[in-house]
């Protein structure tokens, strides 16, 4: 019992690592043998029964364990759990023994024993430190070698016991197969048997962490002779080290991750550890993504704490040369980490082997590229922050910039993103480096169009990063307008003029120039030297030094001004360089708000918002483009945000008043801005805040207070206010009521008293849009929430019709006129319940006031319900005849002609629809009994098929017979008169009649297919030679209305829609191909041949119409096949159009081949276009179809033989 054991840790060492299990343990307590073909036996009392006796004798004393049975029990109780993870056991060799078999997938000992074992190994290696560490003290050198084997043998079962341990903790809950590093932190909690209880190793592994710290502080070189020794004793703390931080879990334990990292520092700076460290913290780079940044920690402590850098330079130094694999993606990501994390906490490590670490920018790996930029970044933060800087601090700070400059064109896209991230972190620094601040702002803007939206958008975010924390702002501010700014350095330019201006005076300088040219230089020598003699000789007096003292402050205050005056120019001058590169931004940066990225344009909006905070004038038409991004279509969450952001970006800027403001002052506030908005606003502008508007209004963002505000402002009379003011409120209110009715319904005296009176009268744009705001009161179905009800008709003597009626019907040659009759007409059809009625006298009344010159005043035909005229306006004689004479009138009378007609067939289908639904109501609302009671009205149904159909047949016979054709029909006066004038251009000369005369008639004719058919050859002939380009457009969009109305009429003509994308003038041509566009898309018109007309308006110098064409083509190639069916015509047109460049044709030509992406489809177009290559004429022919050929991927080597051999030119002989 008392036989100590000869332990050779070497041999120990060799056993133990190639397979725990084939350790020899011959002494081991005899129950435990016994149980080696009987695990069975193996219980709980057996292993109390053999491990309590151990842990008293160890108790007694630590040489307790150099005893045979003590060792070799505690050796095979270890080797009863497994000491390496599942996917290191495939190379271990199967076991005899049928315990060991089983102890190699699953621990054999309970938790508590595991724990009594670790505890006692602890505890015994303690206190043997303690012994130790005395005798040394005390210089006793007896003992020395049996001190040394105990402090082996302990130090041998703790690192078997912390790879138990580890192992243990690495187990998964379900007995899965337990895995090294990421996913063990369920396994460390969970239960691992049922008798097992839940086991936190983590303390016990900290008191294990401590003792070894113990053992390495006391003079081991004194107890191990050579270093050999000494270095496999401190391996043995250092390997179980490492194994504990492998586990990720065990790693994110502050506390225990300390006591490791202690554990090695004492290991490196006292035992020579340091080139296992080295090796160790390389391999785990490699192999453990999470230790990236605890190891950059590790050097951080070993260089602070330890005063020990030579270990991370080594390791820098290795790293830096290092090559990894292409398909190696862990280990690069891995060593970023750590070299960033490094740079972060300890620079001046990092900055020392920078030359080096630069090197792994020509590294294919671009996560490592990432880091060299990142610690770039990190290491001028660093040396921005130091207190003393000199001149190799400003060279490194200098050559870091460099590089970071340069990686803006890095290859890969998230180095760019990187490099601008990093620019965003060097923004917040207190040094604000003004000058590498202006290059980043302009490396940035050119950003802007990179090929990567993940780079635009971070480019977005530098360039408000660089204004929120531009340096501009120590002397006025920190405002950006460029004209303040320009001010400025135009009055400092003057104060500097005005102060050099008397040093040189006129006529001076030229008489000593001349002098200087006339003397001898012997003469002036003489000279000089006799003034040198008589200033020696001559003492100045009190008055001349008094004199002189004068001139010399007067000179150095002059000096100092005008040395402040040139540091204030340069100071302005940089800002508005910066201010010009941010105006320039903007411009691309609108354009990023039409980008298919969402988060991008949601970066594009935040821009604007903050460049408006500063007042860059350029930042309103970013705001104005913004408006646009309201109709983002949002089946998604992305744009459903877009929607979200662009209100929030809006109530942020134009609805949101400062804190300070009462109730009051924040809705005059919020309604002066609502008006703001409306001016200087383009149609497509204002029906995109119509539809923002009334979403905000539909979430409650608009209050009560701020509506009535805005009533208001539109009915002030006492004082004065300017027109575009009185215009936005009626605007934005009728905006409002496009949400809630109410709005409007409730002020309906107030419009007819501003806009529908006087004021009305003398502004004919706040008529108009009071018109348009009295439209809302009956919402369209887009706009109403209930669709099916059926909306509330006023009679026709009512106040409003009664003044929307004489609005009509003023004298005035104002081209605005025209709005106002055209929206006043609009509301008429939307409110009254017998539009036609009024309408008709309206036109009675109108034509009379056209065609009997010879009265002052027209004589009015009452309208029904209404006595006399009272509300018509009755100007004096003199103004009516001079406001109604001349071509105008019969001008207006035709436009009201056109509205009205066309007015009319909807005011039918409405009709054809109401009844519909009334019918609908009816059948509904019909009880189920009821049917037999009522025969008569059955047999009168089935007489001529169903009442709907009725109505219809009723409903087209009036708009084809009736409207222009009837005995009793108004406008079938005007139809015969229309075509007239249109046809007599010679006798009709006024432009602004045949313009209206042309409208008028297209309007007609979409009433009737007769009339339309008739006069077709006459519109034609109008589009083809009508010199005005207004008249033109609209022939363009009444072709197109025809081509929905009366398909077979317009088919055969579309040729000559398809002329006007050749149209001279820009405005013609957008509307041709806005027209085609929606023809085309929407079926309405078959397409023979002449998508090649669209195709070159790809090329349209005209960048409104090139993109519109590069849209339709996209929104066309989800259509069946669209664009290959028609690719070979479109080639062939293009390809004979002698006006179009051969680059241009190119491109025209990529771009429509890159919607052929089936494999089947570029085989077919290849053979139709390589049959064409023996057939070309000229060079520039044969050059087109092999550049369409190289295209496609026809991969036919036939073909590609063929466009090799190149263009051969056969003459024929005669």
């Amino acid at each position: 019992m008392d036989q100590r054991v000869d332990f050779d840790i070497n041999d120990a060492l060799k056993h133990y690592l190639s397979d725990p299990a084939t350790v020899a343990t011959p002494e081991a307590d005899g129950a435990l043998i016994d149980c080696e073909n009987d695990p069975e036996s193996l219980t709980i009392g057996l292993i109390n029964g053999v491990l309590n006796p151990i842990i008293d004798s160890i108790a007694e004393s630590p040489d307790g364990l150099t005893r045979s049975s003590t060792f070799d029990s505690l050796q095979f109780l270890l080797k009863c759990a497994p000491s390496f993870l599942e996917s290191q056991r495939s190379s271990l060799s199967e076991p005899d023994s049928e315990l060991f078999k089983l102890s190699r997938s699953a621990s054999l000992l309970p938790t508590h024993t595991l724990s009594k074992i670790f505890d006692l190994i602890i505890s015994g290696l303690s206190t043997e430190a303690d012994i130790v560490n005395n005798d040394l003290e005390t210089e006793e050198q007896e003992g020395t070698g049996h001190q040394k084997q105990v402090l082996e043998m302990y130090a041998y079962l703790l690192q078997w016991s912390i790879s138990v341990v580890e192992v243990k903790a690495a187990e998964k809950p379900a007995g899965g197969a337990p895995a090294r590093g990421r996913g063990t932190a369920k396994g460390s909690k969970a239960k691992t048997t049922a008798k097992d209880g839940t086991w936190d190793s983590t303390g016990q592994l900290q008191t294990a962490l401590d003792t070894m710290c113990k053992v390495l502080k006391v003079k081991l070189g004194r107890i191990f002779m050579t270093t050999s020794e000494k270095d496999t004793f401190v391996g043995l703390f250092t390997r179980s080290v490492y194994l504990i931080l492998e586990n990720e879990q065990r790693i994110k334990n502050t506390a225990l991750r300390m006591h490791a990292f202690k554990v090695l520092c004492i290991a490196v700076k006292h035992h020579g550890h340091a080139f296992g460290a080295q090796t160790s913290i390389i391999q785990n780079l490699s192999y453990f993504e999470h230790l990236a940044e605890p190891m950059a920690e590790l050097l951080h402590i070993l260089s602070e704490q330890y005063d020990y850098p030579q270990l991370a330079d080594e390791i820098l130094r290795d790293l830096s040369s290092k090559e990894f694999n292409s398909n190696d993606t862990r280990g690069p990501k891995s060593v970023s980490a750590f070299i960033v994390k490094l740079s972060e906490l300890a620079p001046r490590l990092v900055i020392k082997q920078m030359m080096l670490l630069v090197k792994q920018l020509d590294s294919e790996a671009y996560t490592l590229r990432c880091a060299v930029i990142e610690v770039c970044g990190n290491l001028i933060s660093d040396l921005s922050k130091q207190e003393e800087r000199n001149e190799n601090s400003k060279t490194q700070i200098n050559s870091f910039f460099d590089i970071l400059e340069e990686r803006f064109l890095d290859a890969n896209p998230y180095c760019r993103c990187r490099n601008i991230q990093v620019y965003m972190k060097l923004c917040d620094l207190e040094q604000k480096f003004p000058k590498r601040r202006q290059i980043a702002a302009e490396l940035a803007a050119r950003s802007l169009e990179d090929k990567s939206s993940n780079v635009r958008r971070n480019a977005i975010k530098l360039l408000g990063k660089l204004i929120s924390t531009h340096p501009f702002s120590v002397m006025h501010g920190g405002q950006l307008a460029y004209k303040d700014w320009d001010q400025r350095l135009q009055a400092v330019e003057a104060e500097l003029n005005a102060l050099k201006a008397p040093v040189g005076s006129p006529g001076l300088a030229e008489k000593n120039d001349k002098a200087d040219t006339t003397v001898d230089t012997a003469l002036l020598d003489d000279a000089t030297v006799l003034e040198e003699e008589q200033k020696e000789t001559l003492p100045l007096t009190e008055e001349q030094q008094a004199a002189a003292l004068k001139k010399a402050a007067e000179d150095a205050a002059t000096s100092e001004l005008m040395t402040r005056l040139q540091l204030t120019r340069k100071y302005y001058t940089e800002a508005m360089r910066f201010i010009d590169v941010l105006q320039e931004a903007t411009l691309v940066v609108c354009q990023l708000l039409s980008s298919k990225n969402k988060s991008e344009v949601i970066e594009a909006m935040d821009f604007f918002v903050v460049i408006d905070a500063y007042r860059i004038e350029a930042a309103r038409t970013g705001i104005r483009r913004m408006l646009r991004l309201i109709w983002t279509k949002g089946n998604s969450d992305e744009g459903k945000g877009v929607q979200t952001h662009l209100i929030d970006c809006y109530r942020g800027l134009f609805f949101s008043a400062p804190d300070s403001f009462s109730k009051n002052d924040e809705a005059n506030y919020i309604a002066r801005n609502m008006i703001s908005l409306t001016f200087g606003a383009t149609p497509a502008e204002l029906t995109s805040l119509e539809q923002l508007l009334s979403t905000m209004m539909h979430a409650d963002h608009v209050s009560e207070l701020v509506v009535t505000k805005l009533w208001q402002v539109y009915g002030v009379q006492k004082q004065e206010i300017s027109k575009n003011q009185r215009r936005g409120a009626i605007i934005v209110l009728g905006m409002l009521a496009t949400a809630d009715p109410d709005i409007v319904l409730r002020e309906m005296g107030t419009m007819l008293r501003i806009g529908l009176g006087t004021l009305g009268r003398s502004d004919l744009a706040l008529a108009k849009y009071t018109c348009v705001a009295l439209r809302r009161i009956n919402p369209t179905k887009r706009q109403s929430k209930d669709a099916s009800a059926p909306t509330p008709k006023l009679p026709n003597d009512h106040a409003v019709l009664i003044k929307l009626a004489a609005m009509i019907e003023i004298a005035s040659e104002s081209k605005e006129w025209y709005g106002v009759a055209e929206q006043a007409i609009g509301a008429i059809y939307t409110l009254s319940k017998h539009p036609d009625t009024l309408c008709s006298e309206i036109l009675r009344r109108k034509t009379k006031h056209v065609f009997q010159r010879q009265r002052a005043e027209p004589s009015p035909e009452p309208m029904e319900g209404v006595e006399g005229d009272i509300n018509l306006p009755s100007p004096p004689p003199e103004e009516s005849e001079k406001k109604v004479k001349g071509p105008m009138a019969l001008s207006q009378l035709l436009f009201v002609v056109g509205h009205i007609a066309i007015k009319q067939i909807v005011h039918l289908e409405h009709c054809e629809l109401d009844f519909k639904r009334r019918k609908a109501e009816k059948d509904k609302a019909k009880p189920v009994g009821a049917s037999p009671k009522k025969p008569a009205d059955d047999d009168l149904d089935l007489i001529g098929g169903t009442n709907e159909d009725d109505f219809t047949e009723a409903m087209s016979h009036i708009r084809e017979r009736e409207l222009l054709y009837g005995e009793n029909s108004l406008l079938s006066n005007f139809g015969p008169l229309v075509t007239e004038i249109c046809s007599n251009n010679t006798a009709y000369q006024d432009e602004d009649l045949q313009a209206a005369a042309t409208l008028c008639m297209a309007k007609l004719m979409c009433v009737s297919s007769e009339y339309c058919e008739t006069n077709l050859p006459l519109l034609i002939t109008i589009l083809e030679r009508s010199q005005n380009a207004v008249t033109r457009s609209n022939v363009v969009i009444a072709l197109g209305d025809m081509a929905v109305c009366f398909n077979h009429l317009i088919d055969e003509n579309t040729d000559f829609l398809y002329r006007r994308l050749n149209d001279n003038d820009a405005s013609v041509k957008r509307t041709c191909l806005m027209t085609l566009t929606f023809l085309i898309l929407a079926g309405q018109v078959k397409v023979k041949g002449q998508l090649g007309e669209m195709a070159k308006c790809l090329e349209d110098s005209d960048k409104r119409i090139a993109d519109l064409s590069r849209m339709f083509f996209t929104e066309l190639a989800t259509k069946d096949n669209a664009v290959y069916n028609h690719f070979i015509d479109m080639f062939s047109l293009l390809s004979a159009e002698n006006q179009l460049e051969e680059d241009a044709l190119k491109r025209i030509i990529k771009f429509l081949a890159s919607f052929i992406e089936k494999d089947k489809h570029a085989k077919q177009l290849a053979d139709k276009l390589a049959a064409r290559l023996a057939r070309c004429e000229s060079e520039r022919q044969w050059n087109d179809v092999a550049y369409a050929l190289s295209l496609l991927q026809h991969k036919n080597e036939e073909i590609q033989k063929t466009v090799s051999a190149g263009f051969r030119l056969v003459q024929a002989t005669a």
